[in-house]
Parts: C-alpha cells; structure tokens; sequence
C-alpha cells in the first residue's frame, strides 16, 4: 500500500484550489512538468487514485475513523476525494439548477447516490451525509468565486484564495472536523474602492455556506438563492435604518402601518447578510449592529422579543476605515467584532498595471453580460485609443462597464475628467524621468499603497515594513507636494 501518495492525495485534497500550493501538489502527485496546469493534471490524478484504491480494496475493506491514525485519515480523505469528483460536474449542473429554480429547494436525487456510495466505503451514514452537504458547498463555492470574480492578476489571484479561505479557513481540515457548523461567529470586513466589486465578493461568499442535505426528502434544505440578504446602508435616513435592520411592529411608530421584517430577520441561518457602506452609519446604529454580533439576537423596533440571529455578516466600506477610526467616527469595539477577516478588494488600476491584458478579458465579460455574447465590437481598440493605457479607472470595473456602454452608442470613451491623477500614476512617471531622492520614493510608494489598499497594515505586509514606519512615510507623502 502506497501510503504517501495517499497522503499527498488529502493534501491536495484540503488545499485552497486557487492557490499555487495546490497545483504544485497536483504536479507531484502526477509527476507532471512545471509547465502544466491544474485541469491537465487533474485527469491523470484521478485515474492515478482509482488505480490506487482498486489495489486497497484487494487487501480488505476500507473502513473510515475519524479517530484513527494519520494514515488512517489520509485514505479515508482519498475516498472523499475520488467520490466528490466522481460527482463534481452533477453538482455543478445542480448549481446552475437551483440559481434558475429561484427559492424552491430542488429535489437532487443525485446526491443521494452520493450518499450511499460514501457509506458504501464505510463512512456512517451521518458523516456520509455530512460529506454530501460539504460536497456542494465546495462547488457552489468554486462556481460563485470562478465564475463571478474573473481576471488573472497575481491580485486577483491572491483575492479569490482569500475568499476561498473566508468561507472554509485556510486549512480546510479544521473546517471539516470542527468549524462547519460554526461559522456566524466569523464576520468580515470587506474595504475597496467604489465599483471594485465587492458586492459580488460578499454574494459569492454569501452563497457559498453549508447547507445540510435530508436524505428522505432527497433535497438539501434551503435553496442558496436565499441565503444571501443584503441592503446599502447609506440609501436610508437615520431615522429608518433601525426599521430595515431589525424590522419593526404595526403601531411602533407613525406611519408604521402594518408589521414589517427587516434584513436580519430576512437572513437564513446558512446565509449572510451583507451591510454595505458600513463606514456612513451613526454611533448609535454602530452600537445596536455591535449588540448583535455579541449576543446573536435583536429585537424589532416597537417589540420586546427577542429574535436569534444565526447567520454570518459581512459589512464593506469604500472609506477608509483608519481614518475612520482615528476620527472617532468609527468605533473600535464594533471593528473588533466585525474583522475575523479582512479583506480588501483590488482596484481596476492595480489589476491592469500587473497584467495589461486583463482588461480585455474583463471587456469581453462585460459585453457578454450587456449583449448576451462576446461580439467583436472595437471595443478594445477604442478603451486602449481613449482614454489609454494608463488611464486610472476611478470607477473601477463598474466604470468600464459604463464605458464599454459609451462606446456602444457613441463610439467613444474620453474618461472621467472630474478626477484628478492618481498618486499610482504620478509615481510611475516620476520614477520613469528619474526625479526622485530614495526616501522620496519610498514615501511615494507607500502613499500608493495606502491609495490602493486602504490600511497601514496592508501596505506594511507588502512592502516588509513595520507599520509605524508605513504610517510615517504615508504621513510624510501626504504633506510632500505631489509627484504629478
């Protein structure tokens, strides 16, 4: 029995799949070249194990324990691995299924199937069952990361791993022994610029949490189209945001005519609820949206019930949440609460300044989803004419979208003449002509950084600086006269 390529299969197998480690396993399984990538690998893989666990079943049986050795464990993970792709493009199929069913949770007797071959290798038939429900998560997962946030950008790249671990942790074994049941304790901080996308990062994360199949009924218990609830906090006043929160009782106020349930109530307990624009809500909302992440309930407005909250939250700001913090608009008790995770969304700029050629694969996304197909309109041509190459998007990717719009109907794009130069492109024809000292450009360079992520912290893990020295010099960048 080859127990170490047993073990190099879990590995792979609880690795993040948009990760580099993942397909350097995958080529050391297969023995493949570095030039191969991971689908061509996968296919070789597979049969490798198939031939792997014929040979181990010749010995006996295969019997799962989960309190068993580690050799133990890697088998039993193997056959995890070869049942779930055995059944991965079902899943797949079953995702796209459920998006255009709506609400109504589909029968999936495929799954069940799964089932039983999970517990036809000794697993129980609550794990088995478990396993399926996993199953579909990682593929929901896959499908609303992949196909929602394209662009092959090393940031890009490195945003969608992020997510990935966001929904199962970055090591995903801990998530299947212990934390797959437990994840609303687990909230997320999403910051970026305007039009980044991170609307669609928080549905992708919203919509990819675990949702236990019933066996009897043959369906899974809730259709995932519901569990992802979201509302912008800046649209409503003061004086309404408590209502469309928490929600509120006929009577509570004047003009509360009828009984109204707000966002909370609306959020499934294998969800998310998605609080937008976080950075422009008062103290007081602050302190009520703090109450219920630390005791898991709320109350309507007018009511004295209290109500169980039960899935997770994800809150994004296009501000940044320093200064934010440092101007007492923030509070430090609620960013505590809110940041298990941090994630921040990378701006249009960034992505075209370390691969150019994203932006005619973000352009043929888009005019796909405005057309209904990728059309050979001069679109390209015309962004690359004006507003050119080292035009910063301020709008980001929702500007594009607008832009690939303009062109569609005028023929023409000039840009948004309303903002001024970014420090990101000031820097780069500084450095170009030479007219800067190195401490200069040091200041400079973390004054982008800062521009584009947001947070000292951030740009000190980038650049290898301690963060008072990252603070120090966007402080002293600030005060500098611009490079432009």
């Amino acid at each position: 029995m080859n127990i170490e390529f047993f073990k190099m299969v879990a590995q792979a197998a609880f690795s993040n799949p948009f990760s580099e480690q993942r397909v350097e396993i995958d080529r050391k399984i297969v023995e493949a070249p570095e030039s191969a990538d991971w689908e061509a690998m996968l296919e070789p893989l597979l049969r490798k194990l198939a031939d792997n666990l014929r040979e181990l079943q010749k010995t006996g049986g295969l019997v799962f324990d989960r309190n068993a050795d580690e050799d133990t464990r890697a088998i039993g993970v193997s056959i995890l691995f070869h049942v779930f792709h055995q059944y991965m493009d079902r899943f797949d199929r079953f995702t796209e299924e459920q998006m255009e069913a709506g609400e109504e949770s589909l029968r999936a007797p495929f799954a069940f199937q799964c089932l039983e071959d999970i517990a036809g290798f000794g697993f129980s038939r609550n794990e088995a069952c478990r396993y399926v429900a996993m199953f579909y998560q990682i593929r929901r997962a896959y499908f609303f990361i992949s196909k929602g946030l394209i662009g092959n950008s090393p940031c890009m790249k490195e945003f969608r791993a992020q997510l990935w671990n966001n929904i199962f942790t970055h090591d995903i074994s801990w998530y299947e022994s212990c934390l797959w049941n437990r994840m609303e304790d687990f909230s997320t901080l999403m910051l970026g610029e305007t039009g980044t996308g991170k609307g669609a990062a928080a549905a992708a994360i919203g919509r990819s949490g675990y949702i236990p199949y019933n066996p009897n009924a043959q369906k899974f218990e809730e259709s995932f189209t519901r569990a992802f609830v979201s509302i912008n906090l800046s649209q409503y006043p003061e004086s309404l945001i408590e209502s469309e929160l928490f929600g509120h009782r006929k009577g509570a106020f004047t003009g509360a005519i009828e009984k109204h349930e707000g966002v909370f109530s609306r959020c499934s307990p294998y969800g998310a609820i998605f609080l937008d624009e976080i950075g422009d809500v008062s103290i007081p909302v602050q302190i009520k949206l703090l109450q219920v992440l630390q005791e898991r309930t709320f109350s309507p407005v007018g009511s004295h019930d209290s109500i169980r909250f039960k899935g997770r939250v994800i809150a994004a700001t296009n501000k940044s949440i320093d200064t934010l913090r440092r101007e007492g608009q923030f509070r430090d008790d609620f960013y505590y609460r809110l940041c298990s995770d941090i994630i921040t969304v990378p701006p249009l700029r960034q992505r075209l300044r370390e691969m150019p050629k994203e932006l005619e694969q973000l352009a043929g996304h888009l005019m796909e989803r405005i057309c209904g197909s990728d059309l050979k309109f001069p679109i390209i041509g015309k962004l690359k004419e004006c507003p050119g190459k080292n035009y910063a998007w301020p709008g980001n990717v929702r500007e594009l979208e607008q832009a690939i719009r303009r062109i569609m109907i005028s023929g023409f794009y000039a840009g948004d003449s309303s903002q001024p130069p970014t420090q990101a492109l000031a820097l780069e024809k500084a450095v170009e002509a030479g007219s800067l000292s190195a401490k200069e450009l040091v200041e400079k360079y973390c004054c982008d950084l800062y521009e584009v992520y947001g947070n000292y912290g951030e740009v000190a893990r980038r650049t290898g600086l301690d963060w008072r020295t990252v603070k120090k010099n966007v402080r002293a960048g600030d005060a500098a006269p611009r490079v432009d």
